[in-house]
């Protein structure tokens, strides 16, 4: 099945990338997410469009990937979650609180698509999150999560 991403997927592709999965794989779990569209020649002219956005929001070139991974390693990012008894969290942090986290301590604006987390976090403490900010760039920062009042 020929079909054309919509969003980042780890291991296939970026966004505007026309490639070939499975049959099941692309209609049980890309189309239905959101995460691709099926291929036709008339979503072929879309993807100069998906590209477009893709490079107004991605980061420019290796040297500002560079910049934004000296800023976010130099940085103390904190995130306060409602716990309970011994620091068990009501829930779990989600990227996009974590992203909040870093743009409030000052840090830059990040994806939280290109988050990755090596364990869901769901107690107090510190943690480490690493994120993919251009093909050859990872950065690396430390979480500390704790509990709120």
């Amino acid at each position: 099945m020929k079909i054309i991403l919509t969003q980042e997927v780890s291991g296939l592709g970026a966004p505007g990338d026309v490639i070939e999965v499975k049959d099941g794989y692309g209609r049980n779990y890309l189309l239905p997410q959101g995460f691709a569209i099926a291929w036709t020649k008339g979503a072929e002219k879309q993807v100069t469009v998906i590209k477009r956005a893709r490079s107004a929001r991605e980061i420019r070139d290796l040297g500002h990937a560079n910049e934004v991974k000296g800023q976010l390693e130099g940085l103390k990012v904190s995130l306060r979650a409602r716990a309970g008894e011994g620091g068990r969290l009501f829930g779990s942090v989600t990227p996009t609180e974590i992203v909040e986290a870093v743009k409030a301590a000052g840090g830059p604006a990040l994806d939280r698509r290109r988050l990755e987390l090596t364990n869901t976090v769901k107690s107090v403490g510190t943690y480490p999150v690493r994120i993919k900010l251009h093909p050859e760039v990872t950065a690396k920062f430390d979480l500390n999560v704790v509990a709120a009042k």
